[in-house]
């Protein structure tokens, strides 16, 4: 492409992996950050030099303009939006079947090399998501009583507050199959139904959903949403709670789902729940991507859950261990 000047518009410069912005550079100005394969090796060292952040910041800087929302020079008319930490404690069940996955992991870990050990870390992590949501949903039980998971128990609180008041939430999960027992969970606490929105539902009937849900004809309480599905292109400012039940360990991600409560239109402050289950590897891994985002000024500390194979046996399992105390 020819042109005397070259700008890019973006609200995500990264999303998935540090590769993202070195596309975006490579056509603003070719050579910048060095060819692909180079850069590819560089952002696999900061894993161990997180002082590399910094270095990449001090170059990418000159060309970058940044705008944020919460700005009041931006936008002086947008609410606060009010981010926290929600955290939960294991149920009784859910520490015994946390203490039983972690003793399989150990000994198959001994034993799996390669493609075979990366597939089975992924499929760990996302047992643990699931059993830390709720041990039915890791079981594949019926039931779901809320006893059993200090999630649903928190969720009830925040929920009865929003009732209280009479506000509106959203709720995201990145697990299809929860969406219909979070919903019934939820109509059983507010007296009355929300909405469901997955990547299941039509298109066309998504709009009617969103109409429904805005309307202020009508009191539906709540949404609930997958993250992918429902994470970009929606406006849906008549909530002003979100919660995060489950978390997708992607910043960038997160904010986007965040932001369909949290955008022009909005006449009140957004709280903004991010549920995180105590002494497990939900904490851990929160922790180490504030770390992150700390380090490289959200540059840019996007990143998806492939790193976490790259790490050794040990530090596997002191990332995965259940700290009670």
């Amino acid at each position: 492409m020819h042109a005397a000047n070259r700008i890019i518009l973006t609200g995500t410069p990264v999303e998935n992996r540090l590769s993202d912005l070195w596309s975006l550079f490579d056509f603003l100005n070719p050579g910048l950050l060095g060819n692909l394969k180079s850069f590819k090796t560089f952002s696999r060292t900061l894993q161990d030099d997180a002082a590399g952040y910094g270095r990449l910041r001090q170059v990418i800087s000159p060309y970058v303009l940044r705008r944020l929302k919460t700005d009041k020079s931006i936008i002086s008319d947008l609410p606060d939006k009010v981010e926290m930490k929600t955290f939960a404690p294991l149920s009784k069940k859910q520490t015994v079947l946390y203490r039983g996955l972690l003793s399989d992991i150990e000994d198959i870990l001994e034993t799996s090399e390669g493609i075979q050990r990366r597939g089975l870390i992924l499929s760990s992590l996302m047992k643990f998501k699931q059993l830390c949501n709720h041990p039915d949903q890791f079981l594949g039980t019926g039931g779901f009583d809320e006893k059993h998971s200090g999630k649903f128990q928190r969720l009830r609180e925040i929920c009865e507050t929003v009732l209280e008041k009479r506000e509106k939430m959203l709720v995201f999960t990145q697990f299809r199959e929860i969406t219909d027992v979070l919903h019934d969970f939820l109509a059983t606490i507010f007296g009355r139904d929300g909405v469901i929105l997955h990547g299941s539902v039509a298109v066309k009937q998504r709009k009617a959903l969103v109409d429904a849900f805005q309307t202020r004809d009508a009191y539906i309480p709540f949404m609930i949403l997958s993250l992918k599905a429902g994470g970009v292109g929606l406006n849906l400012t008549e909530a002003n709670h979100v919660v995060h039940l489950d978390r997708w360990w992607n910043p960038a991600v997160e904010n986007q789902a965040t932001d369909r409560a949290f955008r022009i239109g909005q006449q009140k402050s957004v709280v903004v729940h991010k549920f995180i289950t105590q002494g497990t590897i939900e904490e851990r891994i929160d922790d180490m991507i504030e770390e992150k985002s700390r380090l490289s000024g959200d540059v840019i500390a996007a990143s998806d859950e492939r790193w976490i194979t790259e790490l050794e046996n040990d530090q596997l399992m002191e990332l995965f261990r259940l700290g009670l105390s």
